[in-house]
């Protein structure tokens, strides 16, 4: 099987959560059996890390209009010059430009978020949703299959933008789980990222913007020192509100409790969930999936998470404890005393482990995916 991908960007230059599930099925879906090339912004330096198969269609910095027509030249010419069984496609925007040149050729729409909906969500204007929301209904009507992370995004999908259910195929994201199992302890992460071994630590990686719930989490540590006066929220992560949490921050007096790390380097992150006591998502509207669950879990740490989109999902399989009652402020404050406090149990390393491996690694997500690719294919 042969098909084409086309994503955003290439993880290497891109650590968001979309360029990282691309990454994932490029370097994954060779093992299950998938010859892939694939189609990226970026610079040309894409195609030797990605061991030939990935190129850049245009410079990430390049115009709306250079990228249109940078993504219908490649793609015209990779069809023409290539005997492909299906084209797949992680991003509207940069599917309509080309996509009268798939002619016959399946197509499968990864489905990672509504755009023009999280869009609205993060504080884009009318125009700008309605034009988003445009794009993705061209796009979708020519799609001959979806794959959406969880079943929160197949209702979503399918309520939102009345895609048929039966086009709709669920297959979660993937982690390659052995880069995540450090040998290291909790006290050797700690010294590694210079972080404080006397104090309870929680960390959070998330995307900077409104709907992280980032606000209600602040405010929950609030509360959450009166009663655990050593509690630490480390945040990384960079988005348009980091000023705003900042000054939040500050005006709450919370200082010593709650530190905004900025961006955290890929090789970090690993050591950086194995120094945590637990991890948190405070998410308050369209969590599709959450990679940081499955990788937090995959370094051993248990997470706690809001009942919003699919982190129910990922969460209440492995222990309910793990699910927070609400995205409110004092729902995740009470969710926090809770496990600190220990009454909420929290699984084993072993058991977060062993769980991602048997549900999420690359290696069975790969599979399920070429197994889609398949069905639509044949039909």
């Amino acid at each position: 099987m042969k098909i084409l991908q086309i994503g955003t960007s290439w993880f290497l230059d891109d650590a968001g959560g979309l360029a990282r599930v691309y990454y994932g099925c490029v370097n994954n879906l060779p093992i299950a059996g998938v010859d892939v090339s694939g189609l990226v912004t970026g610079s040309a330096d894409i195609k030797q890390s990605s061991n030939g198969r990935v190129e850049s269609f245009a410079a990430t910095n390049s115009s709306t209009w250079q990228r249109s027509l940078g993504i219908r030249k490649a793609v015209n010419r990779l069809l023409v010059t290539g005997d492909y069984d299906l084209v797949a496609t992680h991003f509207a925007l940069y599917t309509l430009p080309a996509i009268d040149r798939f002619g016959k050729l399946p197509l499968v729409m990864h489905f990672h978020g509504p755009w023009a909906l999280e869009s609205q969500a993060e504080g884009g204007g009318r125009i700008s949703t309605w034009g988003k929301w445009l794009i993705e209904k061209l796009v979708y009507r020519r799609a001959n299959g979806f794959i959406v992370l969880s079943e929160a995004f197949r209702q979503i999908l399918h309520k939102t933008y009345k895609v048929p259910l039966e086009k709709i195929f669920i297959v979660g994201g993937g982690v390659n789980a052995s880069e995540f199992d450090l040998p290291i302890t909790i006290a050797q992460a700690r010294a590694r990222l210079g972080w404080s071994q006397n104090r309870r630590v929680i960390f959070c990686v998330r995307r900077l913007v409104q709907r992280m719930g980032l606000e209600n989490l602040i405010s929950a540590i609030a509360t959450v020192r009166k009663s655990h006066p050593d509690v630490l929220l480390l945040i990384a992560g960079k988005g348009a509100i980091a000023s705003s949490l900042q000054l939040q921050i500050q005006e709450m007096q919370l200082q010593d409790y709650v530190k905004l790390l900025g961006f955290v380097p890929d090789q970090d992150l690993a050591i950086a969930y194995r120094a945590a006591e637990m991890t948190v998502v405070p998410t308050i509207a369209l969590e599709g999936f959450g990679l940081i669950v499955i990788e937090s879990l995959a370094a051993g740490t248990p997470v706690l998470g809001t009942p919003i989109g699919g982190i129910p999902e990922i969460l209440r399989p492995l222990s309910t404890d793990l699910l927070l009652e609400g995205s409110q402020t004092h729902q995740i404050a009470q969710g926090l005393i809770e496990a600190l406090s220990g009454d909420r149990q929290m699984p084993s390393a072993e058991i977060c482990q062993s769980y991602v491996k048997q549900n999420y690694d690359w290696r069975v997500i790969a599979g399920q995916m070429r197994s889609v690719y398949e069905q639509v294919i044949n039909l």
